[in-house]
């Protein structure tokens, strides 16, 4: 098993378009996904034996990261790909001199929240009936990643 890491391009958008879908109970639209000419971007695939199986959008503003989306094919998720793409992102953040990383995640999202909390992000605070649910609104948990010069 060969497993990398790619800036994301045109020629991995289908894939990671199937993924979106699949991986979201509101997934991004279609052309949010195509557009990977946002400033500062820092999208990224992650291949296993050249097959997307992961993903993530981040976006690089003065040394404020923001992971804006990430998934993994659910087909292969519970395979140790998710702590390995966040690890890969928080790498590439330290790449580009980051001062600090933040994301959002659905309170709902234990698995996710519990393997922040592993790497080193710390809940910040939260956006209160933030995401659409089927049965309404959930809170979103701002979490940060703060990195510190040797």
């Amino acid at each position: 098993m060969s497993v990398s890491f790619v800036a994301l391009s045109e020629c991995y958008l289908d894939a990671v378009w199937a993924i979106e879908q699949s991986a979201h109970s509101h997934p991004w639209k279609q052309s949010m996904i195509y557009d990977l000419k946002s400033r500062g971007q820092l999208h990224s695939a992650m291949l296993v034996d050249d097959k997307v199986v992961g993903y993530f959008y981040a976006q690089n503003i003065v040394g404020e990261v923001s992971l804006l989306n990430i998934a993994i094919d659910p087909q292969e998720q519970g395979k140790g790909y998710g702590r390995l793409l966040a690890n890969y992102f928080i790498e590439l953040c330290q790449q580009a001199n980051a001062e600090s990383a933040w994301l959002e995640v659905r309170e709902s999202n234990q698995r996710a929240i519990a393997l922040y909390d592993q790497l080193g992000f710390h809940e910040i605070d939260r956006r209160l009936n933030y995401y659409p649910t089927n049965k309404g609104k959930e809170d979103a948990l701002i979490m940060s990643y703060m990195f510190f010069a040797e």
